[in-house]
């Protein structure tokens, strides 16, 4: 991607902006239309950012076109300079494109493309174009407002590639809007509704001089950047590899973020109630059939969200942005290169506090490839993970599985939007995302239902409520008034910080996020117990039995179990009884290596022919947990691909090596709580078999007991 960068003298002085639509920034600041933005953008008044075009001056056009990054980071460095200095140009004074010209030189010169940083005079004059009266009769064409106005719509709360935004574009407005397409993101730029920056930048906080570069989409940097000779820039070029999956994030490409503008609507009435004395009024019970636990946890999660919105309200009414507790750290609202709204101060920090370098040698810096191996970047990813102390804007259901989680959520679903508010509702795993999809839409037949996950057709779609697997909220920017995390144990989005930074990025600053588990991490536990995070928990099943209790089974390994061809006779004569009571069995090994010779072992051994065995390798996997819901299989070995998200009506778990290292008190948890889950057969067994008891499996059993000694105190239990 190529733009350009100029200098704009307005009534405060002189600024550098850069532009991927030059002929657009001269109609705005100096065209015909430039009186009129004001008139047609009411929602910028008081922004300076995005105020009319008719304060401008003057400004100067670097005629040549830079690859996008280099632009970005000339006119970031010279707003540096800039800073504190005098506007206008005076006597014995360099004029300010004089600087900006070898300020581009030195960077060309550190890229190699250019031999020495001395520009002659009659060069400066050939690169330099002066907008102003000469201007006025500039204008922005009708397909490019028209694409523009089209655009502000699709773009709320995107955060796309430029190649992504073309896409989307193109596809909404036709092929012809191919020709159009930067011109029309500039525009949305000038009038503040889109913010233009780098992929691959620099971080805030003067830390440019370090040269410690970011991915901006998915917060990676240190070692997961390279640089490489980039074929559409022809520089070495620095991208990201932790997100290359999602399409090449670099230096030189265009990343665009939309403005999501919320309902004036949402927060609105909890503030009228709020003064009248009262809250909203929902029908958690019988409206949703929830059981009495499960109506008391939407409850206080319902009064969590209410007063979130309603700060929220209070917040945007008087023009206070609350950033305590915003997810993830470090993640500033302002681009951290050039976003075209140069001219705001940064939040969390002062405009002194931004890059005050501007000798070469900080340029030399900035462009060494070693450069990019950034001590900072470890301590963001840290920062990320939930041992933090900032719980303010999160609320935890802390729900035992099988308890109904999702049936939870739709009260809080329901008063989002009928507010004219968005709801995001994100898992790791896309199985439980294409589960969850025919639920809402039954729940909701009313809204608009957008389901994303790799190859959905509904990519670009925007919706009231947005179903999503955690990877595709790299595509989200403060996008949703309520933001729904399921499953946040699970893998991938346990332990991967880039999935955290997504999903922190996604709501609105200051919105709330609700976080659903039945084995939240230890830290969150304790963040929980200790009151720094509101949280509800649930310690009973929808159909309100005791969660069974695992038995402690002595058993050899499965090694040995293979190795010498021959189940022990505790298990075979376990699994028989489940047979016999019309059970299916959930078999679990640690290996998947282990999978298919410890069904062929069981099929030898047991009654039931029906003995098969699968995993996440397994390309038939799809097929043999449908025959195992249809009870064609009625013993199924497996990984804990399948600890979540598959209930089987009547069924029994059997966890062997229960003592391995893979199998963690959360892993135990979740496998245990395949059984039980049906009202008619409430009383599934389970049982750990080990060679040794260690502390995952005592922690998982003191788990389950510890639940359902809480709901049999606060009488659950039938």
């Amino acid at each position: 991607m190529k733009g350009n960068v100029y200098l704009l003298l307005r009534q405060g002085g002189w600024e550098a902006r850069a532009t991927i639509a030059p002929e657009v920034d001269e109609a705005y600041w100096f065209g015909r239309t430039a009186a009129k933005q004001e008139e047609d953008c009411p929602s910028r008044q008081g922004r300076r950012e995005e105020s009319c075009g008719g304060d401008a001056v003057e400004a100067w056009l670097y005629k040549e076109e830079l690859p996008w990054g280099q632009a970005c980071l000339a006119a970031d460095l010279w707003n540096s300079q800039q800073r504190g200095a005098a506007g206008r140009a005076g006597p014995g004074r360099q004029h300010p494109f004089q600087r900006l010209a070898r300020l581009v030189a030195e960077l060309q010169e550190l890229d190699g493309r250019r031999q020495s940083p001395g520009i002659a005079r009659e060069a400066r004059q050939q690169l330099a174009c002066r907008w102003g009266e000469r201007s006025r009769g500039a204008a922005v064409s009708e397909e490019t407002a028209g694409l523009a106005q089209l655009a502000a719509g699709l773009l709320q709360g995107r955060a796309l590639l430029g190649c992504e935004a073309r896409d989307l574009l193109v596809g909404a407005a036709g092929p012809g809007a191919g020709s159009s397409w930067s011109g029309a993101l500039q525009l949305l730029s000038l009038l503040g509704q889109a913010r233009l920056a780098g992929a691959v930048a620099a971080g805030d906080g003067g830390r440019r001089a370090a040269g410690e570069l970011r991915c901006r989409r998915c917060g990676s940097g240190g070692v997961c950047l390279r640089r490489t000779r980039c074929y559409a820039c022809g520089r070495m070029c620095a991208y990201c590899e932790a997100c290359l999956m999602m399409g090449r994030s670099r230096e030189c490409e265009l990343f665009v973020t939309g403005v999501y503008t919320p309902s004036d609507a949402v927060g609105k009435l909890f503030c009228d109630q709020a003064r009248m004395g009262r809250s909203h009024n929902i029908s958690t019970g019988k409206a949703w059939g929830l059981s009495p636990a499960q109506e008391a946890a939407a409850a206080q999660a319902l009064h969590f969200i209410e007063l979130k919105l309603q700060q929220r309200s209070v917040m945007d009414a008087s023009g206070v942005v609350s950033t305590n507790g915003e997810q993830p750290q470090p993640c500033p609202d302002r681009d951290f290169s050039h976003d075209q709204q140069q001219t705001v101060p940064v939040r969390h920090l002062g405009q002194d506090q931004l890059l005050k370098t501007s000798t070469r040698s900080s340029l030399k810096q900035h462009l060494q490839p070693h450069s990019l191996i950034s001590r900072f970047t470890q301590k963001l990813f840290s920062s990320l993970l939930p041992n933090r102390e900032e719980w303010a804007h999160y609320f935890l259901l802390w729900a035992v599985t099988g308890a109904g989680k999702t049936e939870m959520i739709f009260p809080l679903v329901e008063t989002v939007l009928a507010r004219g508010g968005r709801v995001l509702i994100a898992s790791p795993r896309r199985d439980v995302v294409i589960e969850l999809d025919p639920r809402l839409r039954k729940a909701f037949p009313e809204a608009s239902v957008v389901t994303l996950y790799g190859g959905s057709e509904q990519r670009w779609e925007r919706g009231s409520i947005t179903l999503s697997t955690t990877h595709q909220l790299f595509r989200f920017h403060q996008a949703f008034d309520l933001v729904v995390i399921d499953e946040l144990d699970a893998f991938p989005y346990h332990g991967d910080p880039m999935l955290h930074y997504a999903a922190g990025k996604c709501g609105l600053p200051g919105g709330p996020t609700v976080l659903l588990s039945a084995t939240p991490p230890r830290e969150m536990q304790a963040a929980a117990k200790s009151g720094r995070l509101a949280h509800a928990r649930v310690p009973v099943r929808f159909h309100r039995h005791p969660l069974p209790v695992p038995r402690l089974v002595a058993s050899p390994p499965v090694a040995v179990m293979l190795a010498g061809r021959k189940a022990p006779p505790v298990l075979l004569k376990a699994l028989r009884e489940s047979i016999q009571r019309g059970a299916q069995c959930f078999v679990f090994v640690q290996r998947i290596s282990q999978t298919e010779g410890m069904a062929a072992l069981l099929a030898k051994a047991l009654p039931c022919r029906h003995v098969a065995a699968t995993s996440s390798q397994d390309p038939e996997r799809a097929e043999k947990v449908k025959r195992f819901r249809a009870c064609d299989i009625r013993v199924l070995v497996t990984t804990t691909i399948l600890e979540r998200g598959v209930t089987i009506p009547r069924s029994d778990v059997y966890i062997l090596d229960a003592d391995g290292r893979l199998f963690d008190e959360a892993s135990l948890v979740q496998m245990a709580g395949r059984a039980g889950r049906s009202a008619d057969d409430p009383f599934g067994r389970v049982a750990f078999f080990a060679k040794e008891r260690n502390e995952s499996q005592l922690r998982a059993v003191r788990h389950i007991a510890g639940m359902n000694k809480a709901a049999r105190r606060q009488g659950y239990l039938r």
